[in-house]
Order: C-alpha cells, then sequence, then structure tokens
C-alpha cells in the first residue's frame, strides 16, 4: 500500500484507520509546517512516537507521569544516561523502584498523547515507510486504534464546527463592558485565563495563539467559549500588529468606574493565578 499525501486531502484520523485496517507494519512520517512526527506501528498497532525534538526517553516520560520524581530524574541523568531505555526499564524493575505495567502505562499514555495531538495539524505531507522501524534500544508498546480513531473523527467533527464559528484566526478580540458580572460566578481554566490575558483589540486570534503556544484546535475552542459565554466579542481588522504583550493596571488608579468594567476585574483576577 503506498500511503503518501497531503493533509488537506486525507486527515490523520483517516490514515489510522487505514493503517489499522490493513495491519501495517513501519512508521507514519507526517512533516507539519513547524516539526516532524514519527508514528511507528507493528501490524497495525501503535508501538512509538517521536515528535519534533521532544524529549522522548524512558526517563522523561515517567517524570512527566508522575512515577519517577525530580531528583530521581536528576540523578538517572547523571547516573544512567549510557545506559540504553530497555536496559534502564530493566534496572528500574529489578530495583523495585516502579513495576513493568507502570512502565507500559506510562509509554502507552505518552504515545497516545502525541496521537492526539496529531489530531489538531490540518497542514503538512505524510509518507508511510514500511522499512522504518523504532530505535532497537527503545520500549515499544502495542496499542489498539479504534479507540483513538473513534476520538480522532469525534475531534475533526468538533474542528469542523469551530472552523464554521470561527472561519478565520486574522480577527482580534475585545471583552464586552457588563459592569454588573461577578467574577465569583466566572470559572475559567488556566488555559482561558492566558488568552485572556492577551485579549485586546490589536491582538489577533493567531497572534494569541502564537504567544501561549495553542494549536487552531486549541484556540478556537477557548475563544467559542469566550463567546458563547459573553466576555468577548470579534472585531474585524485588516492589519494587526505585533502582539502587545499583556501589562497588569495598577489597582489604586482605578476610579470607581473603571472598577465597574469586566476587563478591570480580569485584569485584577489574572495578577492573583
Amino acid at each position: 500500500m503506498a500511503l503518501r499525501g497531503n493533509l488537506r486531502d486525507f486527515t490523520v484520523t483517516q490514515l489510522l484507520n487505514l493503517i489499522n485496517l490493513a495491519h501495517k507494519t513501519g512508521t507514519l512520517v507526517i512533516e507539519g509546517p513547524n516539526e516532524t512526527a514519527k508514528i511507528a506501528f507493528r501490524e497495525g498497532k501503535l508501538s512509538y512516537t517521536q515528535i519534533g525534538q521532544e524529549d522522548n526517553h524512558l526517563a522523561t516520560i515517567l517524570h512527566r507521569s508522575n512515577r519517577l520524581t525530580a531528583g530521581q530524574l536528576r540523578a538517572i541523568q547523571l547516573r544512567a544516561s549510557h545506559l540504553s531505555d530497555k536496559e534502564l526499564g530493566l534496572l528500574l524493575i529489578n530495583s523495585g523502584y516502579i513495576a513493568q505495567n507502570d512502565i507500559l502505562n506510562a509509554l502507552q499514555a505518552y504515545c497516545s498523547d502525541v496521537v492526539r495531538r496529531l489530531f489538531t495539524w490540518v497542514e503538512g505531507i505524510f509518507r508511510f515507510e514500511n522499512e522504518m522501524l523504532p530505535p532497537d534500544d527503545r520500549i515499544t508498546v502495542r496499542l489498539d486504534l479504534e479507540n483513538l480513531i473513534i476520538e480522532g473523527a469525534r475531534q475533526l467533527r468538533e474542528w469542523e464546527q469551530l472552523q464554521d464559528e470561527i472561519p478565520s484566526l486574522d480577527m482580534a478580540l475585545k471583552f464586552i463592558e457588563r459592569p454588573g458580572t461577578s467574577m465569583q460566578k466566572m470559572n475559567l481554566s488556566v488555559e482561558e485565563w492566558r488568552v485572556v490575558s492577551y485579549i485586546n483589540p490589536r491582538n489577533t486570534i493567531q497572534q494569541i495563539a502564537t504567544a501561549t503556544k495553542m494549536s487552531d484546535l486549541e484556540i478556537r475552542r477557548i475563544v467559542y467559549g469566550l463567546l458563547q459565554a459573553g466576555l468577548v466579542e470579534v472585531i474585524r481588522q485588516d492589519n494587526a500588529p505585533v502582539i502587545e504583550r499583556p501589562r497588569p493596571q495598577p489597582a489604586n488608579n482605578q476610579n470607581r468606574e473603571e472598577q465597574k468594567s469586566l476587563v478591570n476585574r480580569l485584569i485584577t483576577r489574572i495578577r492573583s493565578i
């Protein structure tokens, strides 16, 4: 099966479905605008992932999954950097630091997370390399693709809806003045507060996404939530300048009318988190 093409014509979910149905062994290479991902399979099952220059060594993955402390990670990096992942895994198991299932679960979770991130890629070219296998010194997994394919299809539907609601990221946002809004009733996530801190008529949604290192899907999802909550509105502009960094305003200089505005309440809340 010759598998080569463009993500504009073939989604990652469709690629996974083909690989799963054909029980393919090899590596799917996806070259995105900013980085390259390599997803390896054995007989149609996910076995290994590498995205960009991200550190995917066993010790780092175990630390991210809270199975190794920061101190243990540093000790491994200082004293056992010469060991391969397979050698390190055996050492950790035999020393009683961690169970084999914990290692496999952490690796499976990491591989699944990488694939989920690829669901947001809509630009790039791909090819399937039948002869490309994971490095010999790495621990591989055998993960069924069915659940990931279902999740990817659901995310694709969400993406299409968000594109309809927010067709362009070259638009800016501004706060809707609502003096009666109570900040105590607002329950925004950390990611939403990060986006809120950049909202300014001079900053496009694309610029906010770049500043907060969010994908198109992530920024659209948050902006859509803010729009639905009635906190912001979209304004169109042709030539947006370089993004302005958020600058908290001194609370002492606010008069009583300013304190009633949602903008200043948001700034005060942001400074406190």
